[in-house]
C-alpha cells in the first residue's frame, strides 16, 4: 500500500532520505478509503487490530471487518444527520470502537474530535461550544455519562449523545444496535476535498484554554515516515502505542501510518497501568515494536525484565516528553534495544527523529524529518550555529508540509501569532550539535536567563533524575535581584528518601547535579512536593508552579 503514496519506499542513510523521500498526494484522499477499504479489498482476512483487556478478553479484527463495521456504524450516523462538516466529539477510552467510528466519520466527510475520559462537565460544556459539537459518542460508564448529561443543557449544538456500552443510559442511543440494524451503507459521492477538516484535537495546552487544532484529509499520508521509517513497520509488525484514544499520540501510534504501511496494530484496553502488565503483554502476543513515553519506560526498567520472555520485541521508540539519558542506556543494558526519540506536537506529525539507519546519541530527538523544512532561529530571526540555543521553527515558504495543521478552528489569530512570514514558531527551544542532532531544551516560556546564562529545564531535571530520590521533577525560574533569575526544582521524592528530607539531602542532591551537569545549572532552590502540578494529558504545568512562587 505505502507504494502508491511514495515515488522511493526504501533508504539506506539519511542523505538518502533527505534527497529521495517524496509523499505523492492524490487529488482527493480519504484515509478510510484509499487505504483501509483498499487493504479490505485486496486481503480482507490480513490482520489489522488485535485488541485485548485487562478482563482477559481478545479479539482480532481483520481489514474486511474494519470495511464491514465502519460501514455499518456510517450508515448508523447518516441515519442520525451526521454528514459533511459535522462535529463529533469520541470519548471512547481504548475500546476498538474508537476505530470504527472514526473510520466512519472519514467516510461521511464528517470531523473526528478524540477526546479523553477525564474531561469533567465544564471541559465538555467549553469543547461543545467552542467547536459546535452536533453528536458525542461514549463509553458507558457512569463517571463519563454523568458528565455529559450534566453539561448537555448548556450545549446547544449537541443532537444525538450514543452509547457503546456497557450501559446505555437514559437519552443514549446504542451504538451496536444502531450500527447493526443500519440499512446498507452507500458511499458519498464527494465525501470530502482534500483541505476540507477531518480530524481536530484540543490540546492540553500549559496555559490559557485548550487551542483547536484542525488537520485536514491528507494528515494521515505525513504519518507515512511516523509509521515506516521512525517505528520501523513492516507488514509482519505487531505494533504497540500506548496511549488512550483521546490524546494525539493514538492517531500517531494507533491508527493512520501504522495501516498504510499494513501492520497489525495492538491495543491494550485496560484501566490502571501496571509496568508487570504490558510486559505481559508483549510476551503473551508476541509484540515486535513499542512506542510510549519516557515514563513509562521509567516504570519498565524498575522492572525484573528477566522475568518476562521479550524476544519477539526488536524496535522501541520513544516520545512525548525529552528522554533522560540513564533511561536510554539502563534499557539498552537491560534488553538489547536502543530506544529510537522522536519530537512532534499535536500540530505536525514526526518533525525531528532518530532513524532506524542513524546511531543513537542519548537524549538526543535526533535529525529532522525531510518531510519539514526545520531551522532553529534565535529572538531577531536568525538561524543559530550548532551549539546555540534557538526555537524550533518549520519554514513554509518553499512549500506547505504534508502533517502540519491548517489552523486553529475558528481562532485566525491564534493562527497567526504562531504562524506567519511563512514559519511556523513551534515554541520549543533546541540547539543542535556538529552532526546535525537536535537537544532538546523546553517550552520557550520555560527557559531560565539566570547570570547571562540560558538554561533549560530538561537538562536539569534529566541531572536530577539519575539520582536514586528522585522520581519526577519541575525546574523553573524564581527572580533573583543579582542574577534575574535562579533554578528551581520541585522534587517527588522515592518512598525511601522521604524521611530525608532536610538540608542534607538538598546538598546532596545539588552536589549531583554539580557532577553530572555545567555547574551553574544547579538548583539554588529545592522544594519537595507529594504531587507535580499537571494538564489533564499529564504534561507539567511549569506555570502553575511559577505562579504559585509569585504569590508566595
Amino acid at each position: 500500500m505505502i507504494e502508491k503514496y511514495l515515488k522511493q519506499t526504501r533508504f539506506t542513510s539519511q542523505e538518502d532520505f533527505i534527497r529521495n523521500l517524496e509523499i505523492c498526494v492524490p487529488e482527493r484522499f480519504n484515509f478510510a478509503y484509499d487505504i483501509v477499504d483498499a487493504w479490505a479489498e485486496q486481503q480482507p482476512d490480513k490482520p489489522a487490530l488485535l485488541w485485548t483487556n485487562d478482563q482477559g478478553e481478545a479479539r482480532q479484527f481483520s481489514f474486511g471487518e474494519m470495511k464491514k463495521y465502519s460501514d455499518q456504524t456510517a450508515s448508523y450516523f447518516r441515519q442520525l444527520g451526521i454528514g459533511h462538516g459535522d462535529r463529533v466529539m469520541l470519548i471512547l477510552k481504548r475500546r476498538y470502537e474508537f476505530w470504527f467510528a472514526t473510520l466512519a466519520l472519514h467516510k461521511l466527510g464528517a470531523v473526528v474530535i478524540p477526546a479523553t475520559h477525564l474531561l469533567t462537565s465544564k471541559d465538555i460544556i467549553y469543547r461543545c461550544n467552542a467547536a459546535d459539537i452536533k453528536m458525542i459518542v461514549a463509553v458507558g460508564e457512569t463517571v463519563i455519562t454523568d458528565h455529559i448529561r450534566e453539561a448537555l443543557p448548556q450545549c446547544p449544538s449537541v443532537q444525538h449523545l450514543i452509547s457503546i456500552g456497557p450501559e446505555c443510559p437514559e437519552g443514549f442511543g446504542n451504538f451496536h444496535e444502531g450500527r447493526t440494524q443500519a440499512p446498507a451503507f452507500e458511499k458519498p459521492e464527494c465525501p470530502n476535498r482534500n483541505e476540507d477538516i477531518s480530524l481536530m484535537y484540543f490540546t492540553s495546552g500549559t496555559t490559557g484554554q485548550p487551542k483547536m487544532v484542525a488537520h485536514d484529509f491528507t494528515y494521515p499520508l505525513g504519518h507515512i515516515t511516523t509509521a515506516s521509517y521512525w517505528h520501523n513497520l513492516t507488514e509482519e509488525s505487531l505494533h504497540f502505542t500506548i496511549a488512550d484514544t483521546g490524546w494525539g499520540k493514538a492517531v500517531w501510534g494507533k491508527l493512520y501510518g501504522q495501516w498504510i504501511a499494513g501492520a497489525n496494530i495492538f491495543v491494550y484496553d485496560h484501566e490502571k497501568f501496571t509496568p508487570a502488565d504490558i510486559l505481559r503483554k508483549i510476551e503473551e502476543f508476541g509484540i515486535t515494536s513499542l512506542c510510549a513515553p519516557p515514563t513509562i519506560f521509567r516504570f519498565l526498567i524498575r522492572e525484573d525484565l528477566t522475568r518476562f520472555d521479550l524476544s519477539s520485541l526488536t524496535y522501541c521508540t520513544i516520545a512525548g516528553e525529552a528522554l533522560n539519558p540513564a533511561v536510554f542506556e539502563t534499557f539498552k543494558k537491560l534488553t538489547g534495544i536502543r530506544l529510537m526519540e522522536g519530537f512532534g506536537q499535536t500540530e505536525t506529525t514526526l518533525t525531528i527523529a532518530t532513524f532506524p539507519w542513524m546511531e543513537p546519541k542519548p537524549g538526543s530527538m535526533g535529525v529532522p524529518n525531510p518531510q519539514y523544512d526545520v531551522d532553529l532561529i534565535d529572538a531577531e530571526g536568525r538561524s543559530v550555529e550548532a551549539g546555540e540555543q534557538g526555537q524550533i521553527v518549520i519554514r513554509t515558504d518553499r512549500r506547505r508540509p504534508i502533517g502540519l495543521f491548517k489552523e486553529y478552528y475558528r481562532d485566525p489569530a491564534l493562527t497567526r501569532q504562531v504562524w506567519h512570514n511563512e514559519i511556523y514558531y513551534t515554541g520549543d527551544v533546541a540547539w543542535k550539535d556538529e552532526d546535525g542532532y537536535y537537544w532538546f531544551v523546553g517550552r520557550a516560556d520555560d527557559v531560565i536567563k539566570s547570570s547571562g546564562y540560558r538554561i533549560g529545564p530538561f537538562e536539569v531535571e534529566s541531572a536530577l533524575m539519575t539520582h536514586p530520590a528522585v522520581v519526577e521533577c519541575a525546574i523553573t525560574g524564581v527572580p533573583d535581584e543579582i542574577r534575574g533569575q535562579v533554578v528551581k526544582a520541585t522534587i517527588v521524592l522515592s518512598a525511601e528518601y522521604k524521611p530525608r528530607t532536610g538540608e542534607a539531602l538538598v546538598k546532596e542532591l545539588q552536589d549531583h547535579v554539580k557532577r553530572v551537569t555545567a555547574p551553574y545549572k544547579y538548583p539554588r532552590v529545592i522544594e519537595f512536593t507529594d504531587e507535580l502540578p499537571k494538564t489533564i494529558s499529564g504534561k507539567i504545568r511549569r506555570v502553575e508552579i511559577r505562579e504559585q512562587d509569585h504569590k508566595g
